[in-house]
């Protein structure tokens, strides 16, 4: 039973699916289950694979595997199968804990163009967590090894479709930079990202204004893009990028940390404490 568990969560990590991972990690008394039994719970709370106990055990394992998916957060389980009224519904005579794990598909880092600033985006898209697909004719798996999918083949930007927690950057160095941004303003995407000249950024956003697109539409494109490093180099311009990417996904603020220590009380002293390590 745990290899096809196995090979279920693979194919749901596979797929992109959003789901949870209920493991029963300690028991006590007269319970169904055994410790090590696991369940696999789908984003509609239903278990598709596996058992972690039968009845109200499972029920709440479900309902606690949907709060964890909601926030994305991990949670330990308490039942207690020994009171019906106070409990969950089974007098077995004994309680179980439950490891409940949610897993989300990795967000999407969609980068279109080639060159320096994309190979650099691509590595570190990587090292952050991100699933990174890179559309361009000219890009090849000797420059993008982390890459999880290159498309060579897509002229008219139809397979830029990111979801709605995917990031967009428009890499392309003036080529085809205005079909993308339509493409890619049709999508819930959170991000999208324009790298080009103030002229030409200006150019890009009138093309579009042109083609129907609202204002509340041209505001979801950022340019310039990224956080104020004053970056010299294409890789500098890449760290600015993922640096705003990562303070979008976890909800920063984009301000030193020194100064919100300051701000919330502490001392000079515990700020060099901190620097020191």
């Amino acid at each position: 039973m745990t290899t096809d568990i196995f090979n279920v969560i693979r194919d749901l990590q596979t797929a992109g699916e959003t789901f949870a991972i209920a493991t029963v990690v300690e028991t006590r008394g007269s319970v169904s289950a055994k410790t090590a039994s696991k369940a696999v719970i789908d984003s509609e709370g239903r278990v598709v694979a596996g058992w972690v106990g039968g009845g109200c055990a499972e029920s709440s394992a479900c309902e606690q595997a949907l709060t964890c998916i909601s926030r994305n957060e991990t949670a330990m389980l308490d039942i207690d199968l020994d009171d019906e009224i106070l409990g969950a519904g089974m007098p077995c005579g004994g309680s179980m804990r439950v490891y409940v794990e949610p897993v989300l598909p990795k967000p999407g880092l969609w980068i279109m163009g080639h060159g320096r600033v994309a190979e650099s985006l691509c590595i570190m898209g990587d090292l952050m967590g991100l699933q990174v697909i890179v559309n361009d004719p000219a890009v090849n798996w000797d420059k993008y090894p982390q890459a999880s999918r290159l498309i060579t083949d897509d002229l008219d930007y139809a397979m830029l479709q990111p979801r709605p927690d995917d990031y967009v950057v428009i890499a392309t160095q003036h080529k085809g930079d205005h079909e993308s941004i339509g493409r890619a303003l049709a999508s819930e995407a959170k991000y999208i990202a324009l790298i080009a000249s103030k002229k030409r950024s200006r150019l890009v956003l009138d093309y579009i204004k042109r083609q129907g697109f609202s204002e509340q539409d041209i505001q979801r494109v950022v340019t310039p893009s990224g956080i104020d490093l004053s970056p010299r180099s294409p890789e500098e311009i890449a760290l600015c990028i993922i640096s705003e990417i990562v303070m979008i996904r976890r909800g920063g603020s984009g301000r030193l940390m020194r100064d919100l220590l300051l701000e919330k009380g502490g001392t000079e002293a515990q700020v060099k404490s901190i620097e020191r390590g």
